[in-house]
């Protein structure tokens, strides 16, 4: 609730109330406002521990549906998509699935480097023209 009040606000706050109250009240007024806020806190934990003990099981079948909600309210869409759709592989959205080698193959063993294995990815020469693949057009 009250979790976007930073320090520059709580001081503006108590020099406030040391200009309003003045030094020989302001004493006064903290312990009072400790006190409701220790009351308040009591009040309503007490009420959360009677509606725990009135709903039992019942309040836990409704707080799972609730804790996965708030599960997909903190993914971004990215990682909703990776998660449910793509099973936690997001090699489709990094596009990083033509970097990983067949588990097969090595380098050392036909002589061949990484641009060999990839020509589509060496830059070409001004006088070169690019691949075509007959099957994609």
């Amino acid at each position: 609730m009250f979790s976007n009040i930073g320090w520059g606000e709580i001081f503006i706050l108590m020099v406030a109330a040391l200009v309003i109250l003045g030094p020989e009240r302001l004493p006064g007024a903290a312990t009072w406002m400790a006190k409701s806020v220790r009351q308040a806190r009591d009040y309503v934990s007490g009420a959360s521990n009677q509606l725990r003990e009135e709903f039992g099981t019942d309040l836990d079948d409704f707080r799972k549906p609730l804790s996965e909600l708030r599960q997909l309210r903190n993914l971004s869409p990215r990682a909703a998509i990776t998660k449910h759709l793509l099973d936690g592989d997001d090699s489709f959205l990094t596009g990083n699935f033509d970097d990983e080698r067949k588990p097969g193959s090595s380098t050392s063993s036909g002589g061949s480097s990484r641009a060999e294995m990839n020509p589509e990815r060496m830059p070409l020469g001004m006088d070169e023209k690019p691949p075509i693949d007959p099957d994609a057009t």
